[in-house]
């Protein structure tokens, strides 16, 4: 496993950041989210060794995160969420010196610089001064100095910040290629749900500094529900509140689409039933692919 953690616990003063956080990361990328205030952020700077929690333990690439913090940062690439450059330095030198706090000799990291710098979209500019930089530009550079020490595994945070269309597409694009053939284990922590979807297969969710379901993408959409989308015509208050009286969650789009998620075990003709017995004419009706938007809403708790 590339990360285990065991009833991690944190706090800041009385505020309960981290409350029993146990977790599992094997190979490949795996997303994180959560909702502002989660415990993202505390979650990867307690693997990073750059906070000790209150109680548990746990092992990043084999490395205890209590007593092992060096050997775990050498191995692991980390990119902020917020700016790291220096003022004053070109991207080349400030790529090379990454390199060298991570252990790289001087050379093979100026080497490996440049290298990274042309693998992430600024090989034409890595000698134009940082401060030049568009804010674009300056994600990319944070890319670059994770990886200019060819790290086992690495951590994102908001990795498609201040990025336009054109340039979020490529850096996912990057990631996936860092993940599937450069073999690169990844953990990007995102509140963008589609590049989630875009680049990870497994995913955990955090809430209020808990964990509230991790598994695979795919098994996850199909925790304890069903989506269906319908249209219908009608005057449909006594049928929405039937079926809510059911357990089902309705919502309704801006388009008039009406989505309905359903309980376990919840048989879809009593959407029909409850239909005829309202007078509500149903002119579209689909069993659709939840997507992680909807996952998300459905197990934080978002109305």
């Amino acid at each position: 496993m590339s990360i285990e953690l065991q009833n991690i616990h944190f706090s800041y003063g009385r505020i309960k950041a981290l409350n029993g956080v146990s977790l599992s990361v094997g190979e490949g990328a795996t997303g994180l989210l959560g909702p502002n205030g989660a415990g993202k952020s505390t979650l990867i700077r307690i693997m990073l060794g750059f906070l000790v929690p209150d109680e548990g333990e746990g092992r990043v690439l084999g490395y205890d995160l209590r007593t092992e913090q060096k050997q775990i940062r050498r191995l692991v690439g980390y990119m902020p969420e917020e700016d790291c450059y220096i003022p004053g330095m070109d991207a080349v030198t400030f790529t090379a010196m990454m390199g060298e706090l991570s252990g790289m000799p001087r050379q093979e990291a100026m080497k490996r610089a440049h290298e990274v710098l042309f693998y992430v979209g600024l090989g034409e500019v890595r000698y134009r001064q940082i401060d030049t930089y568009s804010a674009g530009m300056r994600q990319r550079l944070k890319l670059a100095q994770a990886l200019v020490h060819d790290p086992k595994l690495l951590f994102l945070d908001e990795p498609t910040a201040n990025l336009d269309p054109t340039g979020r597409q490529e850096i996912l694009e990057l990631i996936r290629e860092v993940a599937s053939v450069r073999e690169i284990r990844v953990l990007l922590s995102s509140h963008i749900l589609s590049d989630i979807e875009l680049v990870c297969h497994q995913v955990v969710i955090i809430n209020r500094g808990e964990i509230v379901a991790t598994g695979r993408l795919e098994d996850l959409r199909m925790i304890n529900y069903q989506l269906f989308e319908l249209r219908v015509r009608g005057e449909t208050g006594a049928f929405r509140r039937e079926l809510e009286e059911a357990g089902c969650r309705l919502e309704e789009t801006e388009d008039h689409l009406l989505k309905i998620y359903t309980p376990p075990d919840f048989d879809r003709r009593q959407i029909f039933l409850s239909a005829a017995r309202n007078r509500v004419q149903i002119r579209h009706f689909v069993c659709s692919r939840t997507s992680l938007e909807d996952l998300f809403a459905r197990v934080v708790g978002v109305d």
